[in-house]
């Protein structure tokens, strides 16, 4: 017997499909624009809440920053609506996970990540030098990282290179694919489901909601990558 021989499933769902299928399993048809309307708004509703549950390792992203000298803040956007032309800027940015100083000679130096208390605590804000530590502020419409030690005269022209989470992209469009990969097409559409139950079919919302937690949970569990793991047996030495 033949097989299609195509994996291609993902990249051909469009966002309409994935707002039909989720109206038939409430048992509707989208028959109106504000009814579709009304789905990809809960779809985007959704894809925020995503960002609640975890790291999601398809929208981590790799990017440098380039030092300058004397500066020490240097800011990321939320969103790619906020009216910069900066041809630096990096739009998206959720969270910064690690950062590397890295040098002309494209040798990588780990930085620590320290929190705002370890940051206030240090009591020459200004001295510069190789930055060591990094700070991560995340506000309403920006991420911004905050270097110790500010980078001098010698650091500049250097980078930062670091790993950010990226957010997960609007629906818009109809005829756009969704920005997620085809693991979590499953719990994407029987969260749809979900969502669309509470508004329109509220009898069913339970059911719902108990079929989109079971799937996005193993979806969530499928995601990232393995790695090895050394566990080593700690060893008591009895006193004399």
């Amino acid at each position: 017997m033949a097989t299609s021989g195509t994996t291609t499933f993902e990249s051909s769902f469009s966002i309409d499909e994935v707002i039909e299928e989720a109206y038939e399993r409430i048992g509707q048809q989208p028959m109106s624009g504000q009814e579709m309307k009304s789905a990809r708004r809960s779809l985007n509703i959704m894809f925020q809440e995503w960002a609640n549950r975890g790291l999601h390792y398809w929208e981590v992203k790799n990017n440098s920053i380039t030092l300058v000298n004397g500066q020490s803040v240097y800011t990321m956007f939320r969103s790619t609506n906020d009216g910069t032309s900066s041809a630096t800027a990096v739009y998206g940015v959720d969270d910064i996970l690690e950062m590397s100083y890295r040098n002309s000679s494209s040798v990588d130096f780990p930085l620590t990540k320290i929190n705002r208390s370890q940051y206030q605590s240090l009591s020459n804000k200004t001295d510069t030098g190789t930055p060591t530590q990094y700070f991560v502020q995340r506000f309403i419409d920006r991420v911004t990282v905050t270097l110790y030690l500010t980078p001098g005269s010698t650091e500049a022209g250097n980078f930062i290179n670091y790993y950010y989470v990226s957010r997960i992209q609007d629906a818009g469009a109809y005829t756009n694919e969704s920005d997620v990969p085809y693991r979590f097409v499953p719990c994407m559409v029987s969260g749809l489901a979900f969502y669309l139950s509470q508004k329109f079919a509220p009898q069913r919302t339970q059911e719902m909601k108990l079929l989109y937690e079971d799937e996005l949970q193993r979806a969530l569990q499928e995601d990232g990558s393995s790695s090895s793991s050394y566990i080593s047996p700690k060893v008591y030495y009895p006193s004399v």
